[in-house]
Formats: C-alpha cells, sequence, structure tokens
C-alpha cells in the first residue's frame, strides 16, 4: 500500500443487532445468537437477523414501490448503508458491494414458478441480477461514483475491500463503501451444506464449535448479514480505524471447496498483509474459523507457519454470529475496530486458546473462500 487508508465508518445488521452499542454489548456476552428453525422440513440452527430488524427491512420494502421487489439482500445492503454513510463523505464516492449466493430468496421464488407455470416474471432478470446490489444502493443514497459487485464466495466483503483501496490509491475516487450482503437462509441453501457434510447437526450448548480443535464434527452454521465499510484516503478525527496493509493469494485446488492443510493461500495472504510492521507487532488475528474441522485446522496452521517467534492472540465470532458468507469478513473486521476502540479482546470461550495480549495496536484479519481464495487486511487504531 502506498498510504494507509482510513476506515471512516462500519455499518452492519446481522444475529448481533444494527446500533454499535447493541453489537457490542452481545459481542461481550457469552451468548450465541443461534436459533432452530424448520426448512422444508429439516430442522436446523441459523443466524437470524433479529425481530426489530426484520420490521425495519419490511419497513423500507415498503418506502418505495419500487423497493417491493427486490430481494433481501438488497434491503440488508441499503439499511447497512444508510448506517455507515452517517457523516461519510459523498463526493466522487464509489460502491462495490457483493454477494455470495447473491438474490437467493427471490431466484427460488422465481425459478419454481417457472417449474409450475412455464413462465417468468417481468421482475426475475432485473431482481435476481448480482450488480442489483450496488446500483440499488447507488439509487438508494443517490451517488454518482462508480459503482460494482462481485462474487468471490465467502472473502467476497474483504475483496470489496481490496478494491475500494486500489481505486482510492489510484486517485481515482475519494471515498468508497465496500461489503457484502446475504440471505442465505432457505432450504435449499441449507441442503447444499448439509450435502457437503459441513452443517451443524448436533443440539450443544455452543452448536457452532468455530477454533474448538477437538471437535468431533463439522459445525458451520449459516447467518444473514450485510456489512458496510466507509473508506477515505484522509485520516481524520473521524476515523474510527486504519488499514494499514492488505494481503490476498490463491493455491491449487484438489476440489471446488477444498483448503491446503497448512493453508497456503492463508499464510502468503498474511505475510502479504504484513510487509509494513513485523510479525511481534501484530497483537491478534480475527480468523475465518467457520466451525468446519479442515477449514480451522488449516488456518491455525498457517498462523503457526507465518508467526514463528510467537503467536499473536486467536479469535473469532463464528461461534456467536454464523457464516454469513460474503458480509462475514466485514463483521470480523467491524470486530476487530471494535476490540481496537474498546481496548478489548474478544475470546472464544471454549477454545484452547486463551491467550489474551497486552495491547491492542494491531489486529489482522482473514477470510478466506471456495476456490482456494485468501484475503488478509491488517487493521490498527488511527
Amino acid at each position: 500500500m502506498k498510504n494507509p487508508v482510513s476506515i471512516r465508518s462500519i455499518g452492519s445488521i446481522s444475529p448481533l443487532g444494527m446500533t454499535p452499542d447493541e453489537i457490542w454489548k452481545n459481542y461481550i456476552s457469552v451468548e450465541h445468537f443461534f436459533t432452530k428453525s424448520d426448512f422444508d422440513g429439516h430442522s436446523a440452527y441459523a443466524g437470524f437477523l433479529p425481530e426489530k430488524i426484520r420490521t425495519e427491512v419490511e419497513a423500507l420494502r415498503e418506502q418505495n414501490s419500487k423497493y417491493r421487489y427486490l430481494d433481501n439482500s438488497v434491503l440488508y445492503a441499503i439499511l447497512a448503508s444508510r448506517i455507515a454513510t452517517s457523516g461519510f463523505s459523498r463526493t466522487n464516492a464509489g460502491i462495490n458491494i457483493g454477494s455470495s449466493r447473491g438474490a437467493t430468496g427471490l431466484f427460488e421464488k422465481y425459478h419454481s414458478e417457472y417449474l409450475n407455470t412455464g413462465k417468468s416474471s417481468t421482475y426475475t432478470s432485473p431482481s435476481t441480477t448480482l450488480g442489483n446490489i450496488s446500483s440499488w444502493v447507488a439509487q438508494d443514497l443517490q451517488l454518482e461514483g462508480p459503482e460494482f459487485s462481485h462474487s468471490v464466495t465467502c472473502s467476497t466483503g474483504m475483496h470489496s475491500v481490496l478494491n475500494a483501496v486500489a481505486w482510492l490509491q489510484s486517485g481515482l475516487a475519494n471515498s468508497f463503501l465496500a461489503g457484502g450482503s446475504e440471505a442465505p437462509l432457505t432450504g435449499f441453501t441449507l441442503s447444499q451444506m448439509r450435502a457437503m457434510k459441513i452443517y451443524a447437526s448436533e443440539d450443544l450448548d455452543y452448536p457452532c464449535r468455530s477454533l474448538d480443535m477437538d471437535k468431533s464434527g463439522n459445525t458451520m452454521i449459516l447467518s444473514e448479514a450485510a456489512g458496510i465499510v466507509g473508506l477515505e484516503n484522509e485520516i481524520s478525527d473521524e476515523s474510527v480505524a486504519v488499514i494499514k496493509g492488505i494481503g490476498y493469494a490463491n493455491e491449487k485446488l484438489k476440489h471446488g471447496a477444498s483448503l491446503s492443510k497448512n493453508g497456503k493461500c492463508l499464510q502468503r495472504s498474511m505475510k502479504m498483509a504484513m510487509q509494513s510492521i513485523g510479525e511481534k507487532e501484530v497483537d491478534a488475528v480475527v480468523m475465518h474459523a467457520p466451525g468446519t474441522i479442515g477449514g480451522d485446522l488449516a488456518e491455525v496452521n498457517a498462523i503457526k507457519k507465518v508467526f514463528t517467534q510467537k503467536l499473536p492472540a486467536m479469535t473469532s465470532n463464528k461461534w456467536k454470529t454464523g457464516h454469513s458468507f460474503a458480509a462475514s469478513g466485514i463483521l470480523s473486521l467491524q470486530m476487530a475496530v471494535m476490540m481496537l476502540e474498546n481496548q478489548q479482546f474478544l475470546p472464544v470461550p471454549f477454545s484452547e486458546f486463551k491467550q489474551e495480549p497486552g495491547k491492542l495496536e494491531n489486529i489482522l484479519v482473514n477470510s478466506v473462500g471456495f476456490g482456494g481464495n485468501a484475503v488478509s487486511i491488517l487493521v490498527g487504531r488511527k
């Protein structure tokens, strides 16, 4: 990176809530935020938005007649973006908001209608295109800068931040909204995860065992969420944190969802993000750690390979929030920023990794997705 990039704001809606005070209060509790629900005849844990937020989503849907035909993933992004743009510079502001699954609910609805009737709704194509999210956020906020979307599986939101940093450092934009949005809680989506044998199936006190290195089975749990980061080149009194380094990497696949035993792509992305500082200066790592046996172990192994002198404190939020695909990396980034602001480390209560940092100045945030790709972002106090 040529220069550090300022994190001006972060807006999110998730099972933890939507206001900073509410989110932090729920972070420092020892509770998880999963409920069991029926998905097409199968009972499963999932991370749902709180009722208050769901009411706001429906109110948003009725605010504008054009919003009535939008997928929840779009509405979630609009709500989170409104939070992120409070006090945010809108001059030449770009937007890059991605999604792993896209318009999940609407796509399934319209496809089912087609199978039953042989006809498609007029709204099918415009409301299920991937660029639908960023373009409607631009319409809602009336921003006139560049706007685009992409899908890079679970690391989509963090790739949005990489894109935003590139635009800002090039001088082509003054500020950027970057993030991810996901509304994946459908029977079909959960069935895909069960088919891969990675979804949680046991009734435990903590059903997602992220960073439990002794778990006997995979325990990933899906959730719905949107997370948007407001980024600027200028570091000001209003900045909440600073991006000091970015990293990204890919690795050779054995199959579409594979990750090497020692997380080679994560090793490379972390080293790239840490180019400006020494390994001892990294106080903590907010890990991707989805709660799967292979995924958690590969990331822990990668950290041990990179940090040869002293391991940083390790934590994750998926035991509490679940895995929200594209939005998950932004929720992890928000967790890191909140730890920096409050100077309080958030551990995983049942993990063997109990080390707490003596200080919190620099935190590394990881995200990794299907396709063997990883993103790491080094965030620090301004």
